[in-house]
């Protein structure tokens, strides 16, 4: 089911928000850094949950009348400071958790959903996951109780390697990633692809560098400068992405980029003309696709804001949520996954559907080239992202290895 809405309907919705009394709404806790490094990943997610689910609300809400409401809880990106927070929420008697900054956070939130479930059978709790991609979380740490709405890294770096193996003058790469579960399993995928793929592609160097605590990444540049590499492929993201890209523009290093996430807060500002025809983005979404429904969605936000749209998983998960929901009649946890279990979606840009195996989404994706040739930019840069190449939702799906444990 796709919600019909205008901009001023999800504004109204916004501002009433906070008139729905506690009893009433269907919660939603948001569980992401709201303070620290990671601050404004946490608060950009935070922003897109609530626009998300203004526009459901206005709409009429689900089951029948009852708002969507997103409650914030500030985890700081830390497995042990979010392990407190998932006790506080049982304690408070919250069905569904949602977050994505951070696997390692990620998998801590299994952990104590399934000791949650386990101990307290009538008070179980369903979370999902907007953002954090190891691959592990949906094979070997795969929950019934987990649902994953954004591709996860092996999905992400053999679309984006397919692509990269069509660059025929590309012959050598450095990796630099951040040094924990996600930013290891990027540095692995891409060995192992890159090699599959084009054999010929020397991988000149290779860093993992500490998770939100370099402050000057310029020896690092130093090093990638004089390995010779043509590009550079990382899974960085926040700060850890935008220090990264200034030291690069300051060094006047000459290259290509094979990111994920430049298109995050602050980004696209700090590499200006240094990133036009040169960084490559691999996502579900941007905001010169042709499609009259996101873009008029985008633009609301925008509005509302000031600020770009750039997660429309956040959206996709949302309706998903909602449907499941309404399919289920109820808002117990245990009906609502039954419900978003093989769950299929019909975006604005094609099938979506959540693999009962192992509960991955499986969406389209395109990889895109930051351009001054588009008609929408990000951060009045007058830059933006155009679609270089894409795959439907079944050319990016994987095996996987979970042994799901159903109640």
């Amino acid at each position: 089911m796709l919600l019909k809405f205008k901009p001023i309907a999800i504004v109204a919705a916004l501002l009433l928000g906070g008139q729905v009394h506690a009893e009433e709404a269907l919660r939603l806790a948001f569980v992401d850094p709201l303070s620290g490094p990671l601050a404004s990943s946490g608060q950009l997610g935070l922003k897109h949950y609530q626009y998300a689910a203004a526009e459901i609300n206005a709409a009429g809400g689900v089951l029948g009348g009852r708002m969507i409401e997103i409650v914030p809880f500030d985890n700081k990106a830390n497995p042990q400071e979010t392990s407190l927070v998932l006790r506080r929420l049982a304690d408070e008697g919250f069905s569904f958790v949602s977050q994505g900054n951070s696997s390692a956070v990620a998998a801590a939130i299994i952990d104590a959903v399934e000791k949650n479930n386990s101990r307290n059978p009538d008070h179980k709790m369903m979370y999902m996951n907007y953002s954090a991609v190891d691959p592990a979380l949906t094979n070997e740490k795969c929950s019934f109780w987990h649902f994953r709405f954004d591709t996860e890294v092996n999905m992400k770096t053999a679309a984006m390697t397919t692509f990269m193996a069509t660059q025929k003058d590309l012959k050598k790469v450095y990796l630099i990633n951040q040094d924990y579960s996600f930013g290891r399993a990027v540095g692995e995928a891409s060995h192992k692809m890159l090699n599959e793929k084009r054999p010929d592609i020397e991988i000149v160097g290779e860093e993992y560098h500490p998770l939100a605590k370099v402050k000057d990444f310029s020896p690092y540049i130093a090093k990638i400068k004089a390995s010779g590499a043509q590009a550079v492929m990382t899974g960085n993201f926040g700060a850890d992405l935008t220090l990264l890209v200034k030291a690069a523009r300051d060094a006047g290093l000459d290259v290509d980029w094979y990111t994920y996430y430049s298109s995050l807060l602050g980004t696209v500002t700090a590499m200006g003309d240094a990133g036009v025809d040169r960084v490559y983005e691999l996502v579900e979404w941007h905001e010169n696709i042709d499609n009259a429904e996101l873009t008029e969605f985008a633009e609301g936000y925008k509005a509302e804001y000031q600020d770009d749209w750039r997660y429309m998983r956040v959206r996709t998960m949302l309706h998903m949520f909602a449907n499941a929901l309404n399919a289920a009649g109820t808002d117990d946890p245990e009906a609502v996954a039954k419900a978003l279990d093989n769950a299929s979606y019909d975006s604005p840009l094609g099938p979506v559907r959540m693999q009962s195996e192992n509960h991955q989404i499986i969406m389209p994706q395109y990889v895109t080239l930051l351009s001054r040739d588009v008609e929408h930019d990000l951060e009045g840069t007058g830059i933006g992202r155009k679609t270089v190449a894409s795959f439907q939702a079944e050319q990016v799906k994987l095996p996987t290895t979970c042994d799901m444990k159903r109640p």
